[in-house]
């Protein structure tokens, strides 16, 4: 069966530069929270608001159910991980943001988590993200002020704990603002369902070709992400900054497509508090990427016109690119 998508829409050097930045991020996000459990099984309590063919099917399955797409921001140093909820997600965007670090994108449409985080701040480069969705929520920490209007004038539900401020929580063991928690079950709606996923991305058979592959490593300047190739598991095992990339429990987070998508990496307006410019991962247009799956590396081209559609891969004749059944993650590097 076909589903048609929607259409709506030197080390020292660095550590110092990484220590400044995760301090400069946390400026951007909110010190307020709600009630729920920390991701350990833990009730916290709350911090009062300051307001009152199927190749073209996102996953394996997917009736479609009310809601929309939930999308969180979700902070990537050190000291965040491991994250939860992370394993949860269909879709993980990985960019690069303010001192070479990075931040990551995870997107829930199957199911949602009982717990997500930690949620940090919002980037301009989200809101063309997410243009491929319809009226997809995004819950964040905060943003700078000049982009908060942005985001309000966005084709998207904005979930800041300000807003609802019952889905969010502390969670123990860790310093803010590496501590702040989503709890989806609390936004009021359900997951929508993979349906609801209309990225342009085809799953089913490997496509022919591709060239052997055991690992492969982006690197930004102050961050870096490693998959590598579990033949038992058949999935791609993700290491961030050298480390194993874990769940709570200790499950190593592993996908079953990786996509490495060159991209136009700007300049945008805005800057932090150090006077940091803030990358704009540039994600509509054309351009090279590789895709990994099945042990194999494809070398395709990649093409989104319009905010509104979704990104089409393709190989050099044109044919739709394959992904393989289950979590993708899309990591943008700077085309070169």
């Amino acid at each position: 069966m076909r589903r048609k998508a929607r259409r709506p829409r030197a080390r020292t050097t660095v550590a110092l530069l990484a220590a400044a930045v995760t301090a400069s991020l946390a400026v951007g996000c909110t010190g307020q929270g709600g009630p729920a459990d920390d991701g350990r099984g833990q009730l916290r309590t709350p911090v009062p608001s300051r307001a009152t063919d199927s190749s073209r099917s996102p996953g394996p399955t997917g009736a479609a159910r009310t809601g929309s797409v939930l999308a969180v921001k979700i902070d990537n140093v050190p000291a965040a991980r491991p994250q939860t909820g992370l394993d949860a997600a269909d879709v993980v965007y990985a960019e690069q943001v303010e001192g070479g670090l990075s931040r990551l994108m995870a997107v829930y449409a199957s199911r949602f988590p009982e717990a997500v985080g930690p949620v940090r701040s919002a980037r301009e480069s989200d809101l063309e993200l997410l243009r491929q969705f319809d009226r997809p929520t995004l819950a964040f920490s905060g943003a700078q002020h000049k982009l908060l209007p942005l985001i309000d004038k966005a084709s998207l539900r904005a979930a800041r704990p300000e807003t609802v401020s019952d889905a969010y929580y502390r969670g123990s063991g860790r310093v803010s603002p590496h501590n702040l928690y989503l709890r989806p079950a609390r936004l009021g709606h359900s997951a929508p369902g993979s349906d609801a996923l209309t990225t342009g991305f085809h799953y089913g058979a490997a496509p022919a070709g591709g060239t052997p592959e055991t690992s492969r490593t982006v690197r930004y300047p102050a961050a870096r992400f490693t998959f590598t190739w579990s033949g038992d598991r058949k999935r791609w095992t993700v290491s961030m900054d050298g480390t194993p990339a874990v769940s709570p429990g200790g499950k190593r987070v592993a996908p079953a497509t990786v996509v490495v998508q060159y991209v136009k990496v700007r300049r945008s307006a805005f800057h932090d508090f150090l006077g940091n410019n803030t990358p704009y991962t540039q994600t509509v247009g054309t351009g090279k990427a590789t895709v990994l799956r099945d042990g194999r590396a494809y070398d395709v081209d990649w093409s989104r016109r319009r905010a509104v559609d979704g990104t089409e891969f393709t190989a050099p004749d044109g044919t739709p690119v394959n992904f393989a059944p289950g979590q993708v993650w899309v990591v943008f590097a700077k085309a070169p």
